[in-house]
């Protein structure tokens, strides 16, 4: 299937996985993206994850028609990626690999084979000729490993944007959303939910460095944008890079609060939800909630940093925090969250210190606007409670 003159896709879809990463739920699978660029020169766009190789090399011998390919582009050495770098190389002993400098020894390292002879190391600007098709390097270091470089197709305008504006979500899933009548190319309907998913617990780190290619992408003339995951995308590509880039700056995408609680007998999980229903009763503020010990957690974090406000609710346990909600701190914390205000519910009947607990946890964090005072529920919801709550309510609304 061609997604440019003579640029061919022959990607896989991995509909049998149930973690990504070992840990991503992805009810809808994942596509493992590769290119063929068909030219007086050949060049392979990546490999795909070894769960899927058989079915790959299918698509690939089929794109080559008997030819011998040139060159191996790698862009990126995650195994989902890369996992064939060591088989492509020795099925095709003329075939050249080209990446970065760091990505030589990672090469070595997954595959304990010296293909130093056999690699081309390039950097940043410079040009690879196919024949009618050029290729221009850039270097994207943790986007999000240190190795990560994404490639520029002039004649055709072709971003190969590596694990960039990529998405949860096999191609052709029956589920899928988003997708056109040719599931290949994706549309602005339905793609950001799991691009937002997959972005801030992937990538979300890593928003400075996104920023510095983003710049770089910004003195391209981009008609196309070939991810690693994801459909291509080739329309309305100002929508594309205008929510990466508002991402990747830490700024909220909407207006609303995400309540994210936790409960030990329902008392906090009620004060959670009381909150929500005032909020919802005396404004029009969006308002999403998650029981962090039923939901999914990476759409948890997805949800905290897509809203300008947050409220945590929690009970005290073990004299610090329930641990389910000490998690979602922690992934907080370590994929930047900042730029955000933040209401704190707590609960304790005899030593309450989750409110503490947590209220420390965002002083750790840049630029967040804690509300106070705390809300303490004092073992079940009462009406000094439902008072204080209201409180709360009405500073979020503001």
């Amino acid at each position: 299937m061609e997604i440019a003159k003579n640029i061919k896709y022959i990607g896989v879809d991995d509909t049998d996985i149930d973690l990504f990463e070992g840990q991503y739920d992805v009810p809808e699978g994942i596509s493992y993206n590769s290119y063929l660029i068909d030219d007086e020169k050949i060049a392979i766009m990546d490999t795909v994850d070894a769960r899927k190789t058989n079915e790959w090399v299918e698509k690939l011998e089929a794109a080559l028609n008997g030819r011998q390919p040139d060159y191996l582009i790698i862009h990126h050495m995650e195994p989902d990626h890369a996992s064939n770098v060591k088989m492509i190389l020795e099925k095709y002993p003329n075939c050249t690999g080209v990446c970065s400098q760091k990505a030589v020894a990672m090469v070595k390292r997954f595959f304990d084979v010296d293909f130093a002879d056999r690699l081309q190391v390039v950097k940043e600007g410079e040009t690879l000729s196919l024949g009618q098709h050029t290729l221009t390097f850039i270097m994207a270091p943790m986007v999000h490993w240190p190795e990560v470089m994404v490639s520029y197709e002039s004649s055709e305008g072709i971003l190969f944007a590596a694990d960039g504006f990529g998405k949860f979500g096999a191609l052709n899933h029956p589920n899928s959303e988003g997708m056109a009548a040719d599931k290949l190319h994706g549309t602005v309907e339905g793609w950001a939910c799991e691009a937002r998913r997959y972005y801030f617990n992937i990538v979300g780190k890593y928003g400075q460095m996104v920023q510095n290619l983003l710049k770089k992408a910004a003195k391209l003339d981009i008609k196309v944008i070939a991810p690693l995951h994801g459909p291509v995308l080739n329309e309305d590509l100002g929508y594309y890079l205008g929510i990466y880039n508002t991402w990747s700056s830490y700024q909220p995408e909407d207006k609303g609060v995400f309540i994210a609680y936790c409960s030990l007998h329902g008392n906090t999980e009620e004060a959670a939800l009381k909150l929500a229903e005032l909020i919802k009763d005396n404004s029009d503020v969006k308002v999403s909630t998650s029981d962090l010990a039923r939901d999914d957690m990476a759409e948890a974090i997805e949800d905290a940093f897509r809203y300008d406000r947050l409220v945590v609710a929690a009970p005290t346990y073990d004299g610090g925090v329930m641990p389910i909600m000490q998690d979602f701190l922690h992934h907080l914390s370590i994929k930047a969250y900042q730029n955000r205000t933040v209401g704190i519910i707590e609960n304790g009947s005899w030593a309450p210190a989750a409110g503490k607990k947590m209220h420390e946890a965002f002083e750790q964090m840049k630029n967040i606007n804690i509300i106070e005072p705390i809300v303490s529920v004092e073992s079940t919801v009462k009406e000094k409670t439902v008072e204080d709550l209201k409180a709360l309510a009405t500073t979020l609304i503001g």
